[in-house]
């Protein structure tokens, strides 16, 4: 069996050889000139208007967070919907089928969509992130759900108890902290898609960073791509000590 796996992975990687044109990795190394010009470029960060790019810095992380918030207010319900010791088979299909269709279309695709629908700017950002985060963050709360503990649920249904009271004191006391913990993992996922979404026009430092490739303005570009890396690990920082005092 090892055999098979590992002489079909062989085959595919030769077969696939041209395809990627790995023939052409020598170009890394003709083309040194150029190579030379935008390491030159790049090593010499252009930090002159860093006050436009500290704002441009804080509208994408605003765009990743209300694009979080609104992903978790329709991840709820939908996690909910689709956990199978809380609904009913009939229900949790359909509902499981829309969280595959959210989280499957990428974000530059849902963006995209709503430029088209909602025009140039930040609120395409949002909307495409929390669609996106919608689905993958309904699929984990779904599956901390099925996980719970049924004794506080029973014991709420004891003391005659409808089924909004099981949820309410039964379910969400026992997967609230992890799902605070997928928010916030998701959240910094979100502050690296809110980057790529300015480069369709989506707003945010993103889109600076788009137009400055564009105009050769590889100083400018390194600066960008130095205050997006510490911007992103202040971030991931933040979110860890956050999710380390949940759990």
């Amino acid at each position: 069996m090892d055999i098979v796996l590992w002489g079909g992975l062989a085959i595919v990687l030769a077969l696939s050889f041209q395809r990627v044109e790995l023939q052409n990795i020598t170009r890394l190394f003709s083309e040194t000139e150029n190579v030379r010009i935008y390491g030159r470029d790049f090593l010499n960060p252009d930090f002159s208007n860093w006050q436009i790019l500290v704002q441009q810095m804080w509208l994408t992380v605003q765009i990743a967070l209300w694009g979080t918030f609104l992903a978790v207010f329709l991840g709820v319900p939908l996690g909910l919907l689709a956990a199978r010791n809380i609904a009913p088979d009939w229900i949790v299909w359909p509902v499981r089928r829309v969280m595959d269709v959210l989280r499957s279309v990428p974000d530059l695709v849902m963006g995209t969509l709503f430029i088209v629908a909602v025009g140039l700017g930040p609120l395409a950002g949002v909307l495409a992130i929390a669609f996106n985060t919608a689905g993958v963050l309904a699929k984990l709360f779904s599956e901390a759900v099925e996980s719970i503990d049924h004794g506080p649920v029973e014991g709420v249904r004891a003391t005659g108890g409808q089924r909004l009271h099981e949820i309410v004191w039964g379910v969400i006391p026992q997967v609230a902290p992890l799902w605070t913990s997928f928010a916030l993992y998701r959240f910094e996922s979100n502050s690296r898609a809110a980057t790529v979404l300015g480069l369709i026009g989506a707003g945010g430092i993103g889109q600076l960073l788009f137009e400055s490739i564009q105009a050769f303005d590889y100083r400018l570009v390194s600066a960008i791509a130095i205050v997006i890396v510490v911007a992103v690990t202040l971030i991931d920082m933040l979110s860890q000590m956050m999710r380390k005092r949940l759990l």
